[in-house]
């Protein structure tokens, strides 16, 4: 998991309901205790389906396929997951066609994680939902907050790329290897940098 940097001074989660399971309160994005066995059950049977995937024949494409469709929420037609792949919970991963996740990607998806049509993800790359609040107390308490990442269409991110909770890329975007997307990134664009800014603007094509 991933420190998000705050958004303002007060960067304390909404307080919830004393009611609200952990569980509902991950999924209502409020802070939650990432250590409660509801939400560590999801990520016990994601690393499983995950080792599943990894130890398929990397020869065998229709295994591993039909692995990484039986992790994910849902994908779209040529889908290709490379070894070394690790998620958090994997029904919040949402990704269209052509969707390409090279060697040693990591998606921490607490929050959902849609990712459009003809995306490219780089080795090493995280994109990650979850982060830890600035306190020390809080965070002894095993508490996290997880909020949704959004990618456009036709989006290549470089090797070694990390994006933060809550980030919107645009279509038609290169997040260069190294980068980190601390902020939303506008369509048609390149952005590099730590953290990462525009750099070029593309033209359609």
């Amino acid at each position: 998991m991933t420190v998000q940097p705050p958004a303002s001074p007060d960067s304390s989660a909404a307080a919830a309901p004393t009611t609200m399971s952990e569980l509902d309160k991950l999924e209502a994005g409020l802070e939650y205790r990432y250590d409660d066995p509801a939400v560590a059950r999801r990520k016990d049977t994601a690393s499983a389906l995950c080792r599943r995937l990894n130890d398929c024949d990397p020869l065998d494409a229709a295994a591993r396929e039909a692995a990484a469709r039986e992790l994910l929420g849902s994908a779209g037609e040529g889908l290709d997951i490379q070894p070394g792949f690790h998620c958090d919970y994997g029904k919040n991963i949402h990704v269209g066609r052509s969707f390409t996740a090279n060697y040693n990607v990591t998606i921490l998806d607490g929050a959902p994680v849609r990712i459009g049509d003809y995306c490219m993800v780089g080795p090493n790359t995280t994109i990650a939902t979850t982060g830890h609040p600035l306190s020390a107390a809080a965070r002894r308490e095993r508490k996290a907050v997880s909020r949704p990442i959004t990618i456009g269409d036709d989006v290549w991110l470089g090797g070694n790329v990390t994006v933060l909770p809550g980030v919107t890329i645009g279509s038609n975007v290169v997040v260069a290897a190294g980068a980190v997307v601390t902020k939303d990134v506008p369509g048609g664009s390149v952005v590099a940098g730590v953290p990462a800014r525009v750099v070029r603007t593309l033209n359609g094509d």
